[in-house]
């Protein structure tokens, strides 16, 4: 399943997409400490996080996460979205608490 179809299966409001929208999702990855993250999450992951600053865009691409799920309903500042665009990562959004947008992705992706 790709990052859109992800995102309207699970009701996540796409912030940033672009070609980001069509990579695979085969997992899902729960982190808020980036250098945790960097080192951690699965290639293809949704990165479920409420860090929305362009420091987690460098650790999206870094770790090759096919997105970044923004809980709790995380703001990404300007910079970010437009980094984000540049580098091809596609952001999601979500009210949902960080445990319940990961367990959303994970009953979505099967």
């Amino acid at each position: 399943m790709n990052v859109e179809q992800v995102a309207s299966k699970c009701g996540f409001e796409i912030v940033c997409g672009g070609e980001g929208l069509l990579r695979e999702v085969t997992c899902v990855f729960c982190c808020d400490l980036l250098s945790w993250a960097m080192s951690r999450a699965p290639e293809n992951s949704a990165w479920v996080t409420v860090m929305g600053n362009i420091n987690a865009i460098a650790v999206a691409v870094l770790a090759d996460t096919a997105c970044i799920v923004l809980a709790e309903n995380a703001a990404m500042d300007e910079d970010a979205v437009k980094k984000a665009a540049a580098q091809g990562v596609a952001v999601l959004r979500t009210q949902k608490p960080a445990f319940e947008a990961a367990l959303a992705v994970h009953e979505a992706i099967g």
